[in-house]
């Protein structure tokens, strides 16, 4: 078998574990000063007087870390070839400085592609909660990746 899970080592119901990974202040204020300068991303004074309730990272920055995981725990030691884009992202508390995030990956379909029977469609559900079980971004998407080689 090959080093890199191939579209047959993926299978409806499947998990992969994500994370942990703290998010700090530093890095919330650095992805923001870039990206999304809004206040309640950059000042912690202004944050706490937000509907935020603390120095939150952007949604963006979240979206990103669950990437990241994602890229971590499966797509890198994958034959993925890429994404046509994601179905869904639903941020559904904010991401605050000090939160530990962890959760999972579930695949939700594997089928081979019609139009390129060489390549295979698999989606997913990602799902980031905080230390305390909250659930904190949801994501629904697909990749392509590779049939294993016959």
């Amino acid at each position: 078998m090959s080093a890199l899970r191939h579209f047959e080592d993926f299978s409806s119901g499947q998990n992969f574990a994500l994370g942990p990974h703290v998010v700090t202040a530093d890095a919330i204020t650095a992805f923001a000063s870039e990206f999304d300068p809004q206040p309640f991303h950059l000042d912690p004074e202004a944050a706490r007087n937000s509907v935020l309730g603390g120095l939150a990272a952007s949604g963006w920055h979240s979206f990103s870390l669950c990437v990241r995981l994602m890229c971590d725990a499966v797509l890198t030691n994958s034959a993925v070839l890429g994404s046509s884009g994601m179905e869904e992202v639903k941020w559904l508390k904010p991401v605050l400085a000090g939160d530990e995030l962890s959760g999972e990956m579930r695949v939700t379909a594997a089928r081979i592609s019609n139009s390129r029977p060489a390549i295979g469609i698999v989606n997913f559900i990602s799902t980031l909660s905080d230390q305390h079980g909250t659930p904190k971004i949801q994501v629904t998407g697909m990749f392509f990746v590779r049939r294993r080689p016959t």
